[in-house]
């Protein structure tokens, strides 16, 4: 668990959304950066490598007030639109209590027992156990469910993962995961413009003086030097180039580590002080664990969700802690119960097949019942007395397999 308090959490969400944003600006100069070297070997491929350094930091200086309005911009976008851009990637919409009256009383009652606004309601139809928060504003809170969520989980799981989204937007978590969603998307998109631009000049100038050297060999011996120490410059500022946007694309994944996987026991902490009830938490998320995958989602949405069973690189960029870790603190810190794992989805259905045969077998194997008492249902001549009888014939009557039994059972 966290070291430092809640209200603590909260103001480090906020400075770190700030810093975040800030951060969003320093990737985008460093694309531009990287652009302006590609273009300036595009423009001219003979050059030197420190000229090519220096006319890219011009270019960058021209523009940098153009790729800061292009940034501002995308901002204002995503923080007007973020929810609509989200809903069209998941397929979420608004849902009235008449639609989802169960859902939505169960929201409204955690909300009005303590005094949360309510957020916007909303379903997404698929089949995957899972359940996110977004918003940036009190007006645009919003809290999505799965319908293969309202079908697994029953009333107190349900609230309990309502609980948990709840904590997500008192505490400031929605904030920083939707910044570092629009930071993603922002990196992505110039990254991709810039990697589409490297390859199509990579092909299309496969005759080039920097690529190829087919142009150079008609030049005199005297500048041949020249010309390859040239090409070889193209070629350096294109590596660097390339190194430049794997860095900030790279920059843009370590964001993700600033969302604090401490958020998450917060999280489920929150829903327990809300609910009341550990159990019902730590059931959710048994029932959740490995069934969480939204097919059609973006690792950007994944993050904003209870569970996500993405893994990072070696667990480096995991936005989330493991499911058990998380039962684990519920056990120790809350007092609940784990019931431990369910079986992995599909075990359900084909282990029953499996077993078939073999239960079949048991029961071709098994002995034929006891007598239990004298009180037995099963009035017929063939049921033994609660005495054995004296008589050989009687005794094997009285007991099939050999073993003189009492009104009891055997002894």
């Amino acid at each position: 668990m966290a070291a430092y308090g809640l209200y603590t959490h909260i103001a480090s969400n906020k400075f770190r959304s700030m810093l975040l944003l800030a951060g969003l600006f320093a990737l985008v100069y460093v694309l531009v950066y990287a652009g302006a070297l590609v273009a300036e070997v595009v423009i001219n491929g003979n050059e030197t490598v420190v000229y090519y350094l220096s006319r890219a930091f011009y270019d960058l200086r021209v523009a940098a007030p153009v790729a800061t309005v292009a940034a501002a911009v995308w901002i204002v976008i995503a923080y007007f639109f973020h929810q609509s851009m989200i809903d069209a990637v998941t397929g979420g919409h608004d849902v009235t209590r008449q639609e989802e009256p169960r859902l939505y009383n169960l929201l409204e009652n955690l909300c009005i027992s303590r005094g949360i606004a309510m957020p916007k309601l909303k379903i997404m139809d698929s089949p995957a156990l899972n359940a996110f928060a977004t918003g940036l504003n009190p007006r645009q809170y919003s809290v999505t469910v799965t319908t293969g969520l309202l079908k697994a989980l029953d009333d107190k799981e349900i609230e309990a993962v309502l609980g948990h989204e709840l904590t997500h937007i008192k505490n400031g978590d929605v904030q920083l995961m939707v910044v570092a969603v629009i930071i993603a998307g922002v990196v992505g998109f110039f990254g991709e413009l810039f990697f589409r631009l490297f390859t199509n000049f990579s092909w299309s100038s496969g005759g080039g003086s920097w690529s190829s050297g087919s142009s150079s060999s008609s030049r005199s011996s005297s500048s041949s030097s020249d010309s390859k120490s040239s090409g070889g410059g193209a070629v350096i500022v294109i590596i660097i180039a390339v190194v430049l946007i794997v860095v900030a694309w790279l920059m843009s994944q370590v964001v993700k580590l600033a969302l604090s996987r401490s958020r998450e026991y917060l999280a489920d902490a929150g829903s327990v002080e809300l609910t009341k009830d550990p159990d019902a938490m730590i059931s959710a998320l048994r029932k959740i664990e490995n069934r969480g995958e939204l097919p059609g989602a973006t690792s950007a949405v994944m993050e904003l969700c209870v569970d996500n069973p993405r893994e990072g690189f070696a667990d480096l960029f995991a936005t989330h802690p493991s499911v058990q870790s998380r039962v684990d603190a519920l056990v120790k810190f809350a007092g609940g119960h784990d019931s431990g794992p369910l079986p992995p989805p599909g075990y359900e259905t084909e282990q029953p097949a499996t077993e078939e045969p073999d239960a079949q077998a048991n029961q071709q194997d098994t002995p034929p019942s006891l007598p239990q008492g004298p009180w037995n249902d099963a009035g017929s001549r063939a049921n033994p007395p609660p005495v054995p009888a004296p008589s050989r014939s009687g005794t094997a009557a009285a007991n099939p397999i050999g073993n003189p039994m009492g009104p009891w059972g055997r002894h």
